[in-house]
């Protein structure tokens, strides 16, 4: 199987309406034959376009998944779940976000959150910080193909006391970097009790290439991944996550280049990192994530001085791999099918009360609360790549929030978590509007046609609808 990106470019519909549905029918036809999307990113949207950049599988090669699930897959919820708040924080890979661009730099702010909710939900690029993972004792470690079908009603998950991880790494010219990793497995099983259901090596490795997408993304290739769906298919029924590391090949100053940057450069490993893990997950319904291995001695003895403080973790770090580990050690299982999904203890989407997530980004999980009516917080100080107005998307009154910081996101979660409508805890608080609907009586005494006043509409019934914001919906 390989495993790329394309870019597509599409015209817009009117108004952004059923956009997820658009994008189901009209995506695929711009996508070669043997070709399925396995990752989607609009990077730029306008009232005549959608610029969308596609992870691609193309199925090659003796060993393949049998199938990949579509990532279009929708199973709308009838409702929000009230017995608990629990959000959805999500920073995508590879788009530069000045919170959570890095390693493991946004989880401060996953710990804030996860302060004023039950569950914290989140991928694991949020806290993935090499050998550091602290993610917030009432979080959930979901892979991000994962959390977009969970998001969408197409799986649900289920939390557990801990999962057996397969541990895959690459063989390597240099043995230090692959017994950097068994070593890693060790520390996490002598430390925290790590459930091991083996270490595989993979021979011949996997290869793994990193670049940039025409929108600065961080995107890849992927191939030579025969060897890897042979161990899961050999493996399977053995384990319940699936630990990966393998060299990520890139330009040799890239390593220089980024560490020395200020952090302006962005991250070039996390695109084809979320390639791989996409796959993975989507054909064998299993958390993975992946950590990269050091191409040389040469590049690990490279020595940028002292780093800008979100790219610490990586320069403290040689095998990169215990977050993964820590984080698969108790990520909740994948549950699907319609009769598992409703059995007790079951996260759905009726069960997210909000998803939280950096300004401008529009992918699978953004327009999955779109349709299913979850209100989404939208933090302008992440700033990131993606050039979308979120704004402009039909949302139903009072479901997007944009606020400045993850402070401003943490103050809206706790007012809707209090069944407080946020705007109330503001000033001035804006005046009431009352809109009024009259009927015209008829001359015979009976009820005649309704005059409609400025700003309503009739249905099919001609009963009159109001248009616009109901009284007392202000916004933020």
């Amino acid at each position: 199987m390989l495993l790329f990106e394309r870019e597509i470019e599409l015209p817009a519909v009117p108004g952004h309406e059923g956009l997820l549905a658009y994008l189901e029918e009209s995506l695929p036809q711009r996508l070669g034959p043997g070709e399925a999307a396995i990752r989607l990113a609009v990077t730029e949207s306008s009232a005549e376009s959608y610029r969308c950049e596609v992870g691609v599988a193309l199925g090659q090669g003796e060993y393949r998944p049998e199938s990949l699930s579509s990532i279009f897959e929708l199973a709308r919820r009838s409702g929000e779940a009230s017995d608990a708040f629990n959000a959805v924080l999500i920073v995508p890979t590879g788009i530069g976000a000045e919170i959570g661009g890095h390693a493991g730099d946004a989880t401060p702010a996953a710990r804030l959150l996860a302060g004023v909710c039950d569950l914290l939900i989140t991928n694991p690029n949020v806290v993935n910080g090499s050998d550091i993972n602290e993610i917030p004792e009432n979080g959930l470690y979901v892979e991000g193909s994962v959390l977009s079908r969970f998001l969408l009603g197409a799986v649900g998950l289920r939390q557990v006391r801990s999962n057996r991880v397969l541990v895959i790494v690459d063989s390597h010219s240099d043995r230090a970097f692959v017994e950097a990793a068994v070593n890693s497995v060790s520390a996490a099983r002598s430390s925290y009790g790590l459930r091991c259901a083996g270490v595989v090596e993979l021979d011949p490795p996997m290869k793994l290439e990193a670049h940039y997408a025409p929108s600065g993304r961080a995107t890849g290739r992927a191939s030579g991944l025969d060897a890897l769906w042979k161990a899961l298919d050999t493996y399977r029924g053995r384990y319940d996550a699936v630990a990966l590391s393998s060299v990520i090949s890139v330009p040799k100053h890239y390593h220089m280049d980024y560490f020395t940057s200020g952090g302006e450069m962005v991250n070039p490993w996390g695109g084809v990192e979320a390639l791989l893990t996409h796959a993975a997950s989507t054909a064998y319904d299993v958390q993975s994530a992946h950590s990269p291995m050091l191409e040389s001695r040469e590049v690990s003895n490279l020595d940028p001085g002292i780093v800008d403080p979100r790219m610490a973790a990586e320069i403290v770090s040689v095998a990169f791999f215990q977050s993964v580990l820590k984080g698969l050690h108790r990520s909740p299982r994948i549950v699907t099918g319609p009769d598992a999904m409703r059995e007790p203890g079951v996260l759905t989407a009726a069960n997210v009360s909000c998803v939280v997530l950096p300004e401008g980004c529009l992918g699978l999980p953004t327009l999955a609360a779109l349709e299913q009516g979850i209100p989404v917080i939208a933090v302008r100080e992440n700033r990131n790549l993606m050039r979308n107005d979120l704004e402009a998307l039909p949302w139903a009154p009072e479901q997007l929030y944009v606020v400045e910081n993850y402070w401003e996101a943490a103050g809206v979660m706790a007012a809707l978590k209090s069944g407080i409508a946020p705007e109330s805890v503001r000033r001035p608080l804006e005046g009431t509007r009352v809109e009024t609907v009259t009927v015209e009586a008829r001359s015979d005494g009976e009820s005649g046609g309704a005059a409609l006043r400025e700003g309503t509409t009739a249905d099919g019934d001609g009963r009159e609808v109001l248009q616009g914001r109901p009284a007392g919906d202000t916004g933020l």
